[in-house]
């Protein structure tokens, strides 16, 4: 049986070597209340915008969003847009980039309008030099590549018809890496495969399919069979097709496999394609089998079609969504990604719900913490309960601790009544969510005075309270770990 806690686990050990084109992506966020009186086009009162590394750099963000390191390499241009990007990815030290700078071309930014109110793309503007790199760029790219190569796990060719792929980068990248021995996943674009040749798996999506195959692909007959035909042309050993809301298929050496799509409310399906790569590259380094790969790889388009822009993802998010509790409460009552926060919010706002905030490790559940929890929804309409990450509660508490990680502890309190929301947090101290929650009530246990306790200023100025829950004598996280090992202890004395 595959070992899904194992191999996500081991994806912080990965390293993998992402070649593609590079481009900027941009979001600009408004509201549309009215049309332009100059032309019949809706106007944007715009209120933020978003600014971040896409294209085969939206693979990287995603591979270091799950622990993974990238050893990424491209092309850019002598302008803003390439220098922007020279400093998001070095912001990063998960990734390690090497950057073709060809001063003749422009570099790829994309920026979309995006109504809030009904999460729709209204307008995309694109600025890009999509002709082929010449010969000198191509040279330095293959060099850059095949010198990182050893270092890699595996490889993923993200091509993005920007003209960073050329026939004679992929040839080179293919043939080292089969070479070394190391998986290549290309992520295809145009009607011409026979580049790929050689890569270990190719991953179109259904239309890419068909256009790739000169066939309808619709029904799972349809894509099995142009997949296979795919497969054997390019001598590769493995298909991936994504469907959007249909799923994936894959084809590999045995019987077809289909995987249907999450339920899930889609947000915004930009870069899931990246997402899905980054997954499988990662995946396949820890060497798990192709079913294996796909399986998690659906599981993360999941979670990033339910956020907003070019999203990534956390190991934590792709643990809860692959390998579900019981109970649909974690799917429902754990946030990880702090932007999903809001939208509970905003909805218990706007029914006039007041909002409870409390915090803490919960390494143990125990009935002093089930007290402090009931006592504090009972003193609002929605609590929120702020989670220490893994490594806080090991700052806080010291070596040995969280007896239990992140995953385990936000299951178990999204499964009480009590609990609303479990956001999961890796500060040492829960006061940027505070900012970002605020809450009316802040609650923690009796042992604390109201000035001690964190946040008071922020609940406070906006007119909030703290509250303050007794204590149940004798019990602490830190006084059950110390009866159990002295029961161990004893246990091993009388044996």
């Amino acid at each position: 049986m595959f070992d899904f806690d194992k191999h996500l686990t081991d994806l912080g050990d990965q390293t993998v070597l992402c070649v593609g084109d590079l481009m900027l992506d941009e979001f600009v966020y408004g509201s549309v209340t009215r049309i332009s009186p100059e032309a019949p086009t809706p106007v944007i009162a715009v209120k933020r915008t978003e600014v971040m590394v896409g294209g085969a750099g939206n693979v990287a963000r995603n591979l270091v969003a799950l622990g993974a390191r990238c050893i990424f390499v491209g092309v850019v241009g002598d302008d803003d847009a390439g220098n922007a990007l020279t400093k998001a990815l070095t912001a990063n030290s998960l990734i390690e980039f090497e950057l073709v700078i060809d001063p003749m071309r422009q570099t790829t930014r994309k920026v979309r309008f995006v109504s809030e109110h009904h999460s729709s793309h209204l307008l995309r503007a694109d600025w890009e030099s999509a002709g082929g790199i010449n010969a000198a760029a191509e040279d330095a790219l293959i060099a850059h590549a095949l010198a990182a190569m050893s270092r890699a796990g595996s490889v993923v060719l993200s091509d993005y018809a920007k003209g960073a792929l050329t026939p004679c980068v992929v040839r080179a990248v293919i043939d080292a890496a089969n070479k070394l021995g190391k998986p290549v996943i290309v992520d295809p674009k145009g009607r011409d495969y026979s580049i790929y040749s050689g890569a270990t798996m190719i991953t179109p999506n259904r239309q890419e399919l068909a256009a790739a195959t000169n066939t309808t692909a619709r029904s799972d007959d349809e894509i099995v069979e142009a997949a296979a035909g795919l497969k054997r042309a390019l001598g590769a050993q493995a298909v991936l097709v994504t469907r959007s809301e249909d799923g994936m298929t894959l084809v590999s050496d045995g019987e077809p496999v289909h995987v249907p799509s999450y339920a899930v409310k889609v947000r915004d399906v930009s870069g899931a394609g990246d997402t899905v790569v980054a997954v499988l590259s990662a995946m396949l380094a820890t060497n798990a089998d192709f079913e294996s790969a796909m399986r998690a790889a659906n599981a993360a388009a999941a979670v990033v079609v339910g956020k907003r822009g070019t999203a990534t993802l956390t190991v934590a998010e792709l643990r809860s969504r692959i390998l579900p509790a019981a109970s649909l409460a974690p799917e429902e009552k754990i946030v990880f990604d702090w932007a999903l926060l809001d939208e509970h919010l905003d909805d218990w706002r706007k029914q006039g719900l007041r909002i409870g905030f409390t915090n803490g490790c919960f390494d143990i559940l125990h009935p002093g913490h089930v007290k402090l929890l009931a006592g504090a929804r009972a003193a609002c309409d929605r609590l929120v309960l702020g989670l220490n990450g893994d490594a806080s509660v090991k700052r806080l508490k010291g070596e040995g601790r969280p007896v239990q990680n992140v995953q385990s502890r936000a299951e178990v309190l999204a499964a009480l009544e009590a609990v609303d929301l479990v956001v999961v947090f890796d500060e040492d101290t829960p006061k940027e969510l505070i900012a970002r929650v605020k809450p009316t009530v802040l609650v923690k246990g009796g042992d604390y005075k109201r000035e001690d306790v964190v946040g008071h200023d922020i609940v406070e100025a906006l007119g909030g309270s703290v509250v303050l829950i007794d204590l149940v004598p004798g019990q602490s996280t830190t006084g059950t770990i110390l009866a159990l090992s002295q029961f161990q202890l004893t246990q091993h004395k009388n044996d």
